[in-house]
């Protein structure tokens, strides 16, 4: 399909001008929507929309009380930076950038119209509608494999003055107020951002829909991907776009390795420096939104991304942040490693895990057990961990962790392969580690909170690391 399509308005739309800015509004038909949906995306939109009981309470307007549908709700609300004016109340439009045009707002909307208008064709035609469409992603999916299904639907109702797809959904059009003047296009399109942030402030915008909106998670996410696949696609990197995995937990790990970047500038005051190493290392466990907003502070410093002149998204130009993004690629799999074997090695060392009674009450509640990240099977023999006491132990990763100058880079990378070096050290640094447990009475939430716990576990690391330094060296 192409991406130019004609929007017609059912009424006389109203137009405002202001500066830089066109906002033309009115009421658009169900059956003129399908253009809408066939050819704009939700990738401007800070989240993904998904079925749930907002898209109900839609559903049911539209079925019962379609005249009350353009009263009780603010509609959609489209961006585009080409766009003509025809007769008719219709106008040709067209996205140049779908990460900041398209449908900045009203994607729920958007949805519930697309699912509703998917049914009513299908009983049309005496079918059923395919069930299990509950996201965006799948819903654009269905509608394109089913698009055949619609045409014939208005080829049915062409001619019917009435049908139940012709209820009046508000609709306003952002564009330039000057499509010939770059300058004003330029500055239609650098405002975009703000303007889909503050629409989306009714309901509060989540801060990882807001840090994957600024493009702080495209470069580490493409390691990822090259890192692991699997894994990747099983983080939930724009909130309702689907993962089992919440990025948040990703990102909380992430300060392993940066929390060992140089000051750089802050973001909001370039006369002041943010530190890396002040982020405080219980917050991995206690407060992953803190470590998210931290690194949203990170990563909005001029000394670590710049955005393009092309592009609506910031690129990271630090090189130790893109070597730190490098080993965070790799903790997923090095914390399922951990997560499948701590019980087994804390038994090795004189203990007996499952008799915790956090451990207890934990595997109890397991109908079947997997890894955290990669979503792979554990045995049911096996007792898995609460967080609180892996967090601690993991972060002792980080003395294993350098700075170190490479090609003229300043970079932070491995002193030794970490997988190969728990192999053959994890055991003993498990000794020395449950020794904090009884201290703080076997209750995870106290070992995850209690810093002492992170300064042992990677001084325990660093122990062993020292000694295996020291045989090479002989």
């Amino acid at each position: 399909m192409s991406n130019s399509f004609i929007l017609k308005f059912a009424n006389l739309p109203g137009e405002l001008v202001v500066g830089h800015m066109k906002k033309i509004s009115g009421h658009v038909r169900g059956r003129a929507f399908i253009e809408v949906i066939d050819h704009l995306s939700l990738e401007a939109n800070p989240r993904e929309s998904k079925v749930g009981i907002v898209t109900e309470a839609i559903h049911e307007t539209l079925d019962k009380t379609p005249e009350l549908f353009p009263f009780k709700t603010k509609g959609v609300l489209l961006a585009v930076s080409e766009y003509t004016a025809l007769e008719r109340n219709r106008y040709r439009i067209s996205t140049q950038n779908d990460k900041i045009e398209g449908i900045l707002d009203g994607g729920h909307n958007t949805l519930a119209i697309g699912l509703y208008i998917l049914e009513k064709a299908f009983e049309e035609q005496g079918e059923v509608m395919p069930k299990g469409i509950k996201t965006w992603e799948k819903f654009k999916s269905s509608w394109k494999d089913y698009h055949s299904v619609i045409e014939d639907y208005l080829d049915i109702i062409e001619k019917n003055n009435e049908s139940p797809i012709d209820f009046l959904v508000p609709v306003e059009l952002q564009v330039p107020a000057s499509r010939e003047d770059g300058i004003v296009v330029q500055k239609f399109r650098d405002s975009l951002f703000d303007i889909c942030e503050s629409r989306n402030n009714n309901v509060e915008l989540q801060l990882s829909a807001k840090v994957n909106q600024n493009g702080y998670f495209d470069q580490l996410k493409n390691m990822m991907d090259g890192y692991n696949k699997h894994i990747s696609d099983r983080i939930e990197w724009k909130p309702n776009a689907g993962g089992t995995v919440k990025v948040q937990d990703l990102i909380a790990l992430s300060w392993i390795p940066l929390q060992l970047v140089d000051p750089v500038r802050d973001d909001e005051n370039s006369d002041k420096l943010f530190d890396p190493s002040a982020v405080n290392e219980t917050q991995m466990y206690s407060g992953k939104g803190q470590c998210l907003k931290n690194f949203n502070r990170l990563m909005g410093s001029p000394d670590v991304s710049s955005k393009s002149d092309n592009d609506y998204t910031k690129a990271v130009i630090n090189d130790q942040v893109l070597s730190a993004f490098k080993i965070v690629a790799q903790l997923p799999t090095l914390y399922d490693y951990i997560y499948s074997r701590f019980a087994d090695l804390y038994n090795e060392n004189e203990g007996k895990f499952g008799s915790i009674t956090a451990v207890k009450k934990m595997n109890e509640k397991k109908k079947s057990k997997k890894t955290p990240f990669s979503g792979e099977a554990i045995s049911k023999d096996i007792n898995i961990s609460p967080d609180g006491f892996l967090i601690p132990l993991f972060y002792g990763l980080q003395a294993l962790l350098e700075k170190k100058e490479v090609d003229g880079k300043n970079i932070i990378d491995w002193v030794v392969n970490p997988k190969s070096f728990m192999d053959k050290h994890l055991s003993n640094i498990v000794r020395q580690y449950k020794e904090l447990f009884s201290i703080c009475d076997y209750d995870p939430q106290k070992v995850g909170k209690a810093k002492a716990c992170y300064s042992s576990a990677k001084m325990a690391f660093k122990a062993e690391l020292d000694d295996e330094l020291k045989t090479m060296s002989e």
